[in-house]
């Protein structure tokens, strides 16, 4: 993920890099979908929009098929490496990063091919639940964990869980929906008290992790969308979901600076998908409420989204080219 300054350090492994193929790639395909689904949000403004996103859909899928192909073939290969994945303190919490490019897949394929986003949300429903039950029983029965292992990152089983509902409520999975949209709220409000203790009180994010910062945005605006699919309307707790969103992006905003001077890692991609969430959520306000304030929010969320979408890929097709991807750390 960054580059090795001890060539000899780095020579055993030329061999090896199928071993340190990282799980967090798959972070890349939550946001492309993020970027798909933002794009059919901004429809009924740009008429353009649902085109271009439809074929960023199935760019996105090709993208997670070829990730899912590689991970499982490093899986088959270096069952040791996977394992190691799974007992990092920081990456576990990315392995539900697979189901949540699931659940983010069913709900863009939806509008085109409904039987099978109905196979896919079932997939990634059922992946999500086992594997928040898996990180959060490996959190509370690990005990090597310290406050530096805790970052944003950790926020992302509990985001997936409040997914579930945006296109669940739409295939008719009421209850199921309502389960996982609470069992996310609540991991998301306990694990937001433990990341705001360690943002204030202990040691800055490394470097290399600061990017994921960005992902406190998400968990409120996902909870937002979703939410509207439950309730059906923007009540008050909606707007306080919606709100607070605002509030952790310009929280966000203030650290652009410091995050523009960090060199690229994959970590980067944490910035995507939050944004494409934030995104979706002011169109989708504005639609619901016809704010003309939140359709600009939208558009210029949108056009960010993309710009950072365009600069990811042309990183980290440059960290490929030069081989500071899927190296040791």
């Amino acid at each position: 993920m960054s580059e090795i300054t001890d060539p000899a350090a780095s020579a055993p492994h030329q061999g090896q890099r199928l071993a340190h193929f990282p799980i967090t790639f798959f972070a890349v395909v939550m946001g492309l979908m993020g970027l798909s689904l933002a794009l059919h949000g901004a429809q009924p403004v740009l008429p353009w929009a649902g085109a271009l996103g439809e074929w960023v859909m199935y760019f996105a899928s090709l993208v997670f098929l070829v990730i899912a192909g590689v991970y499982l073939l490093k899986g088959l290969r270096y069952p040791g490496a996977v394992q190691g994945e799974w007992n990092h303190p920081v990456r576990l919490a990315f392995f539900p990063a697979v189901t949540v490019s699931l659940l983010l897949t069913a709900t863009a394929y939806y509008n085109v091919d409904p039987e099978l986003a109905r196979v896919l949300w079932i997939l990634g429903t059922l992946g999500q639940g086992v594997l928040t039950i898996a990180v959060v029983s490996g959190w509370i029965s690990h005990r090597s964990f310290e406050v530096g292992h805790l970052t944003p990152a950790w926020f992302i089983p509990a985001v997936g869980n409040v997914i579930v509902p945006v296109a669940g409520v739409r295939l008719g999975y009421i209850e199921t929906s309502w389960l996982f949209f609470s069992a996310g709220l609540v991991f998301w409000i306990v694990l937001l008290t433990l990341v705001m203790n360690r943002l204030v009180f202990h040691n800055p994010i490394p470097a290399r992790l600061f990017p994921t910062l960005v992902i406190l945005i998400a968990p409120p605006a996902v909870a937002f969308i979703a939410y509207y699919q439950l309730a059906g309307q923007i009540d008050a707790f909606g707007h306080i979901l919606l709100n607070a969103a605002y509030v952790f992006a310009a929280l966000v905003l203030v650290q652009v600076p410091k995050l523009l001077r960090l060199p690229f890692a994959l970590s980067w991609w944490a910035l995507s998908f939050p944004v494409a969430a934030l995104t979706i959520a002011s169109f989708l306000y504005a639609r619901v409420a016809q704010s003309q304030g939140h359709l600009i929010v939208g558009s210029v969320a949108l056009a960010a989204l993309c710009a950072i979408i365009l600069g990811l890929l042309f990183r980290t097709l440059v960290a490929i080219s030069r081989k500071q991807i899927c190296q040791p750390e």
